[in-house]
């Protein structure tokens, strides 16, 4: 075999997965909140926070003030694609493909962590969005 195909073949083997029953319940998570915003239940949306977030904002609603100021497309997603999840010591990446309102995509990557309460979004970071065209 090709050095290069073998390393590549050694990576992907030992390249950490994540469960399928921690993977429903992490894009179950990032779902809900999603359907909190979509009620303006900011909440029930405060509630898929993780400790961290709450300390940072306090109430429901700072928090919803931010989300729908700082990521408008997570406030009113027109669609939602989970991508890929990866494990990161004792936390998970998910990556999140939304397209807003306007149709643009965004790609975003959810910090989650699991708690006493399950799983929790510990942060937000918008991606480089996909190039699409010609």
């Amino acid at each position: 075999m090709k050095p290069l195909f073998t390393a590549c073949l050694a990576a992907a083997l030992v390249a950490p997965v994540i469960a399928p029953a921690e993977d429903a319940a992490i894009e179950g998570v990032i779902s809900a909140q999603l359907d909190a915003f979509r009620a303006d239940d900011f909440a029930t949306a405060f509630t898929y926070a993780s400790p961290m977030i709450k300390g940072m904002f306090g109430t429901p609603e700072r928090f919803g003030q931010m989300v729908r100021q700082g990521y408008p497309m997570v406030y009113r997603p027109e669609d939602v694609t989970f991508l890929d999840a990866r494990p990161l010591g004792d936390r998970v990446q998910q990556r999140v493909m939304m397209r807003d309102t306007g149709g643009a995509l965004h790609v975003l990557e959810y910090e989650m962590i699991e708690t006493a309460d399950g799983w929790q979004i510990n942060g937000v970071r918008l991606l480089r969005a996909p190039q699409v065209g010609a």
